[in-house]
């Protein structure tokens, strides 16, 4: 008979947390992986059976988008991957995600104060519903720090941080930024997609809520679109139910390949982690690369913070070219063999994205010598990534 993963989480490993993370017994039958519970309706002996199994909780069958074990496995594996959470809550992507999220802790004539180099989607968010809702957003520059209490207004309730930042990698002092704001009572939001729990534990910097699009490293092998949010005890009744509330959760199969993509996180982001960190030290001596964009490089601007909060690297970063335009820039991506051109990153396959953080700041500038290169480095053989950008790097910028 098998038994039940045993062992308190913060007695463990990272690797072997999450192996064993989300496994319990009640959810897997002793199967080893929680099975697939593809359901919408769940059939009652007795009315009197139905009635009570409202309200709908964690754990306990009642209409099948209220949970099932397939989605609570998963949900129990993250929470337990953050010490000091109450919960999570899954969504149909990580967009989905963080708009509940927002909706959750904003009423109109709130504001809410963004960073600057928040993932562009969330800035349409902002600046289109819930500016017609009265809710008003203030982008603050991501090296604030402290003073950001500086922008607090009788308005304000929610700071939303994303550190590192979606396109130029600034880490942010999450530890000081959530201090200031629960001294005054100001709820924090993070999207951790980049390092994870695993990389960098939200809940212990203070973080209130934390939220992970597991469609990247979470699931890791392309084929799933996801999103979770975990939250603190503070803040979970209030995500809790308005996710409820707004009808929100992941379908089973989703849920299980991103059960399926944690067991191997723990190495698959050891593996990306060192290789982009090999191919970032290459590009920064490459003579057509001007600056390299990576929060493990010593001459990265927020290294230190990144070396004193975060546990490793991912594998994205980017880079910005020595001159040229946009339209070398895209033939110097269109000439890569091994780097894919997508929208996404996280997964096993390398990719490359030419991008423009110009038009995307408000509260800061952003400028340079030429233009911005995205990668995410997958699970291929760094040496033969290397030689991949040498071969196109080398004409550059014809």
């Amino acid at each position: 008979m098998a038994k039940s993963p045993g062992g308190s989480p913060k007695e463990l490993g990272g690797g072997t947390r999450v192996v064993v993370a989300g496994r319990q017994r009640e959810w897997t039958q002793g199967i080893v992986n929680t099975p697939v519970w593809r359901a919408s309706t769940v059939l009652f002996d007795t009315v009197d059976d139905l009635r009570s199994s409202q309200p709908p909780i964690h754990g306990r069958l009642d209409y099948c988008r209220n949970g099932s074990p397939t989605t609570w496995s998963l949900c129990d594996a993250i929470t337990g991957l953050e010490p000091g959470a109450a919960g999570t809550r899954l969504f149909p992507s990580g967009l989905a995600a963080i708009s509940a999220t927002l909706l959750a802790f904003l009423q109109p004539t709130d504001e809410l104060l963004m960073v600057d180099t928040v993932y562009p989607k969330i800035r349409l968010l902002c600046d289109e519903l819930l500016a017609q809702k009265g809710i008003r957003t203030r982008y603050y520059d991501p090296g604030i720090g402290p003073k950001i209490d500086r922008l607090f207004s009788p308005a304000t309730r929610l700071i939303y941080l994303e550190s590192p930042g979606s396109l130029t990698l600034e880490v942010q002092d999450v530890p000081a930024i959530c201090r200031v704001a629960r001294a005054s009572g100001i709820t924090t939001i993070l999207d951790n997609s980049w390092a994870t729990p695993l990389l960098f534990p939200a809940m212990a910097a203070g973080v209130d809520v934390s939220i992970i699009a597991g469609t990247k490293c979470l699931a890791g092998h392309g084929d799933a679109v996801i999103g979770l949010a975990t939250a603190s005890v503070s803040a979970w009744e209030q995500l809790d139910r308005a996710a409820m509330l707004l009808g929100q959760n992941a379908g089973p199969d989703e849920a299980w390949l991103a059960s399926r993509g944690l067991r191997t996180l723990d190495v698959r982001l050891s593996r990306q982690g060192e290789s982009g960190l090999r191919v970032a030290r290459w590009l920064s001596r490459h003579p057509s690369v001007e600056r390299v964009l990576h929060p493990g490089l010593p001459e990265f601007p927020s290294h230190e913070l990144w070396q004193r909060d975060f546990r490793g690297a991912c594998g994205l970063f980017a880079f910005i070219l020595r001159g040229g335009d946009d339209k070398a820039c895209a033939r110097l991506v269109d000439r890569l063999d091994l780097f894919g051109i997508g929208l996404s990153w996280g997964s096993f396959e390398s990719l490359a994205l030419p991008v423009d953080p110009a038009q995307l700041r408000s509260a800061t500038t952003w400028s340079a010598a030429g233009p911005l290169v995205r990668l995410h480095i997958g699970l291929e053989d760094p040496e033969d990534l290397i030689a991949d950008l040498d071969r196109a790097l080398a004409i550059y910028p014809d």
